[in-house]
This record gives structure tokens, C-alpha cells and sequence, in this order.
């Protein structure tokens, strides 16, 4: 019997020639990751635990994402705790001011995520590294600290389901519709602890940041792990990024087995929202019967905080305008892109059409800072979750969204589709 291209990173990270869904491995780990969050739980655990000195300092990302820039004073020492342990173990990737960015946009970036590569960290959305063909996977922090203090981490091999997707897609159909859509179907726990593995003609046809975009999401049909396998999109990515590492590419076998196989044609799906209070909540644009008003929208994210997305939304929102009482909240994932989105024009496209463009943070996806919301007022948003109270107060509500919809929602002022706004002027 063959193996998966989960299973055999796997395998290659526990000194095994072969690995099965269910069999509990200890594995050795490429890359730790820890957030403004997470990481100072894991630091004071690795303290507590007799830790001086990680196992390696090359093999540590920390990231001040979520609450900074400072929020308050709270989040402040949080991120002075996390900083100070950065520069006492001399953390090779650490990042603040200029070089600042949200993490699953970061790291990848940066080079230091590779094809092969086992990542592990303490934020749910770890999972968007397959889409480089990775395993990477979120953890507690208490495991982060355990990585800190070995550099391994215990993992239960998942099963595998395959999500085979053919035909072609529509005008504004992107990675985050497919994703939504197959959430949809699903269900939320239809990839429960299961390597989601993305697959097709359809798929072949992605762009590497809508392959992000959906392996973030894996989470949210509770996959363990969400991964797409190497191809010429993916070594033309590669051929701009500077790794740390040489990638190691796998593939499936032919006889893997795998738990089910869904399949989808893609031609089928229209731009997608999801209602509260779930991410499975899925609806195509056809489906939004009377208009629902919104107060906000937010575009950006560790989901749809790339160049590519801000591409799509200006594209909407050229010389358009904003209504006053709409707000549009603009995030890019990284200096980088906020760099390169500034040389194209797009932020003057923005804030032309009325939108704030953010420094990178994590703040508004977390209902943190950045785009709060009061009681009874509706986002559409591309972050990743649009649980009771995500976003701010317990009686608002979150509509997620590809960048194009969020985009035409922020011009009408409502829930609505890009072909709704799109060529209006």
C-alpha cells in the first residue's frame, strides 16, 4: 500500500520508511512558530520546564502580529516579553517595524517554510504552509513550549481526504470561494483531524495565493492539515523566494489510500459569503434574497492579506466611492506588500474610494483593535471566522468573503457580488 504526501513527510520526519493513519509518531520538527499570543504562554511553560536555551535558534519564528502595533498597555508587555526572550536566545526569525508582518504571510515570504518541510505553531492557522507542500499544523502553546525544549512533537498520522476539483472557473471565483464552498458542503467537522489534500485540473490552475487561502482554511472544516501538492506554480513561487532549506518534494501514490473522495466542478460555484455564525454557513450571491445592509468591511487577513487580493479589490473599488456611513478597513499581510501595493497605486485607489489602509496586524480578524465592532452592526470580512462575537460585540455580525465581494460590498453598502458593482461607476 502507498502512502499519501502527508504521510510520507511524516514519515520522513520520524526516521520512518512508512507511516498509517492512526499511528501516533514523534516527529522531528523544521520550524516553530509563536505569535504576540501564544508565544508567551509557551515561554513561561519552557522556563518552568528548566529550559535555558532552545533547541535551535534557527528553527524559532516569533511574530508580533495580533495585538501590534501595541494595542494597550496589556499588549504591550506582551510583546516586550516575547521580544526580550527573541534577543536573549537570539531568535533567528523575528520580525517588528519595517520588516513586520502578519505570520502565514510572513513566513512564507520570508523563505522559511519549503516544500517538505514539518511546521509546527501555536496559531490555528499554521495549517496555510501546505499550500508549498508542507506539513504544518497548529498547536497549543504547552506543545510549542515541549518543541522549544526538544525540537519534536508528538502527531496522530491523519487519514486523508481527497477534494478533487475540475473545470473552469467563473469571472471572480477565487481560492477563497472554493474554500467556502467545500466548508459548505462538507460541513464543518467533515475533515475532522484529516489531512484535507486539494487536488484537480482546477487546482492545478490556482494561483499560489488562492492555494493559501484555502489551505488556511482547512482548519475550519477541522482538517489537521490542509496540503497541495508541488507543481509549476509552486516552483515558480519558489524561484522568487530565497529558502532557508532545500525543498523535499513528495506526492500521493497512486494505491494511497484515502478515507473519501469528494469532488467538485467548479464551473457549479459563483462567488461566495458565509452567514453567521459559521464559516460553513456558505451561500452563493444568487442565494442573498433582500438587501442586508452592512456598517464595515475588512480586507486583509492571514487569509486574503496578499498583493494578489489587493489587486482584486482595487480592481472593484476604482473610481468608486465608499458610502459615508460604510466603513472599509484595508490590511495588508506584510510591509512588503504594503510596499508593493503602494508602488501600483492601490492604496491611492483606496483611499480615494473612502477605505483606511492598516499597517499588518491581526487586530480586526480577532475583534482586537483595528476595526472593532459595536452591537448590532455587520462586517463583511475575508478574514477566516465569523464566530458569535469574533469581530467584537456578541450581537454583531460577520459575513466572510473573497476580497472582490467584500470590495463590492463596501461600494453598494451592502452584501452583494462583484458583478453587482462591477463597471459601475
Amino acid at each position: 500500500m502507498g502512502m499519501t504526501v502527508t504521510e510520507k513527510i511524516i514519515a520522513a520526519h520520524c526516521g520512518r520508511d512508512s507511516v498509517g493513519p492512526g499511528e501516533i509518531v514523534m516527529c522531528d520538527v523544521d520550524l516553530a512558530l509563536g505569535n504576540d499570543i501564544t508565544a508567551p504562554i509557551a515561554i513561561e511553560q519552557f522556563r518552568k520546564a528548566g529550559g535555558t536555551k532552545v533547541w535551535d535558534k534557527g528553527k524559532v519564528a516569533l511574530v508580533p502580529d495580533h495585538f501590534a502595533p501595541n494595542k494597550d498597555v496589556r499588549s504591550a508587555e506582551m510583546c516586550k516579553f516575547m521580544r526580550e526572550f527573541a534577543r536573549e536566545q537570539q531568535v533567528a526569525h523575528y520580525w517588528e517595524q519595517s520588516e513586520m508582518g502578519i505570520e502565514h504571510v510572513l513566513l512564507p515570504e520570508a523563505g522559511c517554510v519549503a516544500p517538505g518541510d514539518l511546521v509546527i505553531g501555536a496559531d490555528s492557522h499554521t495549517c496555510t504552509y501546505g499550500a508549498l507542500g508542507a506539513f504544518s499544523t497548529g498547536v497549543g502553546s504547552t506543545d510549542l513550549a515541549g518543541v522549544y525544549l526538544s525540537g519534536q512533537i508528538w502527531l496522530r498520522v491523519p487519514e486523508t481526504l481527497r477534494l478533487v476539483y475540475r473545470g473552469e472557473r467563473r469571472r471572480w471565483v477565487s481560492g477563497k470561494d472554493l474554500i467556502l464552498y467545500t466548508i459548505g458542503r462538507i460541513g464543518v467537522d467533515g475533515a475532522r483531524y484529516m489531512a484535507m489534500e486539494f487536488t484537480g485540473p482546477a487546482i492545478e490552475a490556482l494561483e499560489m495565493s488562492d492555494r493559501f487561502t484555502m489551505a488556511n482554511m482547512a482548519i475550519e472544516a477541522g482538517g489537521k492539515n490542509g496540503i497541495f501538492h508541488v507543481d509549476d506554480k509552486t516552483r515558480g513561487y519558489l524561484d522568487e523566494t530565497p529558502l532557508e532549506r532545500t525543498p523535499r518534494v513528495f506526492t500521493s501514490d497512486a494505491d494511497a489510500a484515502t478515507t473519501r473522495t469528494v469532488d467538485f466542478d467548479v464551473g457549479e460555484i459563483e462567488p461566495q459569503v458565509a452567514f453567521p455564525f459559521s464559516p460553513g454557513n456558505a451561500r452563493g450571491v444568487s442565494e442573498l434574497s433582500g438587501e442586508i445592509p452592512i456598517d464595515q468591511t475588512v480586507i486583509g487577513s492571514c487569509t486574503n492579506g496578499r498583493i494578489e487580493d489587493l489587486r482584486v479589490a482595487a480592481e472593484v473599488m476604482k473610481g468608486k466611492h465608499i458610502p459615508k456611513w460604510t466603513r472599509c478597513i484595508i490590511v495588508p499581510g506584510t510591509q512588503q506588500v504594503y510596499m508593493q501595493a503602494l508602488k501600483e497605486g492601490l492604496l491611492e485607489t483606496f483611499v480615494a474610494a473612502g477605505a483606511t489602509v492598516s499597517a499588518p496586524t491581526c487586530g480586526p480578524c480577532i475583534g482586537g483593535h483595528m476595526g472593532v465592532l459595536a452591537e448590532g452592526e455587520r462586517c463583511v470580512s475575508t478574514t477566516n471566522r465569523n464566530f458569535v462575537g469574533r469581530m467584537g460585540h456578541p450581537k454583531s455580525e460577520v459575513y466572510l468573503a473573497s476580497p472582490a465581494t467584500a470590495a463590492a460590498s463596501a461600494i453598494a453598502g451592502k452584501v452583494c457580488g462583484p458583478d453587482e458593482v462591477a463597471g459601475t461607476t
